[in-house]
């Protein structure tokens, strides 16, 4: 309760009833404008508390969890593989994530921005740079576990085509681009057979026919309901200067093994190519690590190449804190990584399975690792 203030000494009361009436002070009143300010200041402290609760259109990213995939995921080894001899192996292949504040799933509050913004660990991005406007929290978990789910298949294949272990592999359409110059000749739904009479057995067997045709006609042959259908056509060339059909293909896998990968509550593609060198290592004698700390990040098609991922800055911070001294970046990343490598982390760049996995054998054999290739200013 507010009481009036009391005066600084005591008066002794024969003073008062002799003193003239008209020099002695009226007793101070409550002063409401001091109330009406107290109110005030309350509502804005409670308005801006509650403002600073609502959601805004930002993304953090943070450091994560790693995972290695020589290793366990709980009580679960992160890998299982079935119907193949393998290999105990140690060491490390940690695979790296981060974790994501805002979208969908996790909205950021102002509080969470501020706290981002004074921390140099984490990176700070506007909401439509991650995910499209109207995406659903429902649809982020699904397209996560869709995109684990193929990341999971090519880390198989890309690992069985690195040890030369034969698989079958069958490229289906799942639609055409815009504008196409397959359009009118090849169809949603069908399976490519051969190209300039050669077998497709992987997306590289169309690479390599178009690159070395240089844009002149193919002759492709399709299986469309059970019926084979002869096509010619003038490829054009894409953003990277590649000839292309201008088909969007979604792969089939036949493999003569079970390769099982269990890891729970992680989406998305990255993880594809520490996937791919734990398979690796599992299906190989020895430690392809030599009991070594490495750790990486990347997507991998079936064909070993290695692409560009998100958050790699955190994912590195997390890789070096977990104890990694090495880690395999993707060559596409690289104007990411420079500038961003925490002490004691060497970074190499990779284009391919191929590369990450030589890279490793060489940390593991002892030799000196400096010359392997990494990120520049240049």
């Amino acid at each position: 309760m507010l009481t009036s203030p009391s005066p600084e000494g005591s008066l002794d009361p024969r003073q008062v009833h002799d003193a003239d009436p008209s020099s002695v002070p009226p007793a101070p009143a409550r002063d409401n404008r001091f109330m009406v300010m107290v109110i005030s200041g309350l509502v804005a402290v409670g308005l801006g508390v509650g403002a600073a609760a609502l959601p805004v259109p930002y993304v953090i990213e943070s450091a994560g969890p790693t995972f290695n995939t020589l290793g366990k995921d709980g009580d679960k080894p992160v890998i299982t593989i079935s119907g193949h001899e393998t290999f105990p192996a140690s060491g490390n292949l940690d695979l790296t994530t981060v974790v994501m504040t805002g979208g969908p799933k996790s909205p950021a509050t102002i509080f969470d921005v501020f706290r981002a913004w004074v921390d140099p660990s984490k990176a700070i991005y506007p909401e439509e740079l991650i995910y499209p406007k109207g995406t659903t929290a429902e649809q982020t978990v699904q397209q996560g576990e869709i995109a684990m789910e193929t990341s999971q298949e090519n880390a198989v294949a890309a690992a069985l085509r690195e040890l030369d272990i034969p698989f079958e592999q069958r490229l289906t359409v799942a639609g055409l681009s815009d504008p196409s110059p397959s359009a009118g000749k090849i169809q949603e739904g069908d399976r490519l057979i051969s190209i300039n009479g050669k077998s497709i057995t992987s997306m590289s067997v169309i690479q390599a026919e178009l690159a070395a045709a240089a844009g002149a006609p193919a002759a492709v042959v399709v299986d469309r309901k059970g019926t084979q259908v002869s096509e010619t056509v003038t490829p054009t060339k894409n953003d990277a200067g590649r000839y292309v059909l201008g088909v969007l293909l979604a792969s089939d896998f036949t493999f003569p093994f079970d390769v099982r990968i269990s890891l729970d509550n992680v989406g998305g593609p990255s993880a594809g190519m520490m996937f791919a060198l734990g398979i690796v290592d599992n299906l190989t004698p020895g430690d392809l690590t030599g009991g070594k700390h490495v750790a990486g990040t990347g997507t991998i098609n079936a064909d070993g190449a290695v692409g560009p991922i998100g958050g790699i800055a955190q994912k590195m911070i997390g890789a070096r804190s977990h104890g990694a001294t090495m880690f395999l970046a993707p060559a596409a990343n690289c104007a990411d990584v420079v500038g961003h490598v925490p002490d004691g982390l060497q970074v190499v760049k990779v284009d391919t399975l191929a590369d990450a996995t030589s890279a490793v054998e060489r940390l593991a054999s002892g030799q000196d690792t400096a010359g392997l290739p990494t990120c520049t200013n240049n």
